[in-house]
């Protein structure tokens, strides 16, 4: 009589490189340990179902020894003798276990990235937030179980750090993408319903005072290329963070920058004659790829929030070099990168150039130039934009350069 697998006559079988082959162990009738070329080996059971041959794998070895796989297979033959398919119950199990991937808030967010947040122009700020607060609490948890109580405990814990605005934008978010989920059926009920803005917002008013933009220029020219480049064409300019850093270099014709609507937040295509400072700037780009900025030669540079740190401490140092012994140190009010664009807007008003020019430059379908008036005004106005952009790049030169009326100095802190 043969004799039983153990662990020991497992070990010691060896394989043939040229076949495929399977040993019936003795002890259970139906269990075979199945041996590959490659010296992988398996266990399966052979039955027979409703008349026909049928074959059951049920784990590898040594993961599954050789006690656990007479369990198995007993397991699967008090199925067969109950007249159920134990084949038919390991796909069922198989199918339960994809369903349930498949509802993962990871599993979930992906999906939503693909089907829905990929038509917004904000689609990478969107995927960057969920995986920078989301995926790694939730990533692995089934959406279904997500409650509000996991909400609003992951909002407060946003807020509590000192991001208040995040929180808000966070929610905002959450809230499409269950309410996308909710839509597809994947869950009954959005856990957000109710749940508020949990930190309350006021219109920025920001702008940077003539000094600050002096502190400003200077510090961006020893960050340098890409972060100081970008800078300072923000502030030159007038346009957002996104549309400056991931500019190519066939937009760029002559003195001339033309924006495609698919990267213009209000989808318009936009014009932005190039003072004689920006475009000088731009000429003194090196060329890697088809992006003005780009470490990689292919995609746009990432990193703002260190930049903008060193672009501060950069400011603050400057502003405390020539502080005299007992002084109060100076502080910089805090700004943020679009307050810029607001700095912009407001030198060219106190330059005299009229609002529906400034919103021209600025690309706003807004105030002067929204509702029928916006319909039918198609003017591009692209001679004012020009004289407006020019002399601003005029007045940040001499303000550069300490040549500038009315700076106005930092107080002590």
């Amino acid at each position: 009589m043969a004799k039983a697998l153990t662990t020991k006559s497992v070990e010691a079988i060896k394989s043939d490189p040229d076949r495929r082959f399977e040993l019936p162990d003795p002890a259970l009738s139906g269990l075979y340990l199945v041996v590959q070329p490659s010296g992988a080996k398996s266990w399966a059971l052979r039955y027979r179902f409703g008349g026909k041959p049928a074959k059951l794998t049920l784990g590898r070895w040594p993961i599954m020894g050789v006690a656990n796989a007479r369990a198995a297979a007993s397991a699967a033959l008090e199925e067969l003798q109950h007249g159920r398919n134990p084949g038919d119950a390991k796909k069922e199990a198989k199918a339960a276990a994809a369903e349930q991937s498949q509802d993962t808030v990871d599993a979930v967010i992906d999906l939503f990235l693909k089907r829905h947040a990929s038509r917004n122009r904000r689609a990478d700020d969107v995927a960057a937030m969920f995986k920078r607060e989301v995926r790694g609490k939730w990533g692995q948890r089934e959406i279904q179980t997500i409650s509000k109580r996991d909400v609003i405990d992951l909002l407060d814990g946003v807020v509590d750090r000192g991001s208040p605005v995040t929180a808000n934008r966070l929610r905002a978010h959450l809230n499409t993408l269950f309410n996308w989920a909710k839509g597809r059926d994947v869950i009954h009920t959005n856990p957000l319903d109710g749940i508020k803005p949990p930190a309350p917002e006021t219109a920025r008013e920001r702008v940077l005072d003539h000094d600050e933009i002096r502190l400003f220029w200077a510090a961006s020219e020893q960050i340098g290329y890409p972060f100081g480049s970008i800078y300072q064409l923000l502030l030159l300019t007038g346009q957002r963070l996104r549309e400056v850093a991931e500019m190519s270099w066939q937009e760029v014709t002559g003195d001339v920058w033309t924006l495609p609507g698919a990267r213009a937040k209000n989808g318009d295509d936009h014009t932005i004659p190039l003072s004689t400072t920006a475009k000088s700037i731009i000429d003194g780009l090196p060329r890697v790829g088809r992006l003005l900025f780009t470490t990689t030669g292919t995609s746009p540079v990432s990193g703002f929030t260190r930049a903008k740190e060193r672009l501060d401490k950069l400011m603050t140092a400057a502003a405390n070099k020539d502080l005299q012994k007992g002084a109060d140190p100076v502080e910089i009010p805090p700004f943020t990168i679009h307050d810029l664009r607001r700095t912009a807007a407001t030198g060219m008003a106190s330059l005299r150039f009229p609002p529906h020019v400034v919103e021209a430059v600025l690309n706003h379908r807004s105030g002067t130039r929204r509702g029928v008036a916006g319909v039918y005004n198609r003017f591009d106005y692209a001679e004012e934009k020009r004289e407006a952009l020019e002399a601003w790049a005029r007045l940040v030169g001499e303000l550069v350069e300490g040549k500038g009326k009315n700076v106005v100095r930092l107080r002590g802190a």
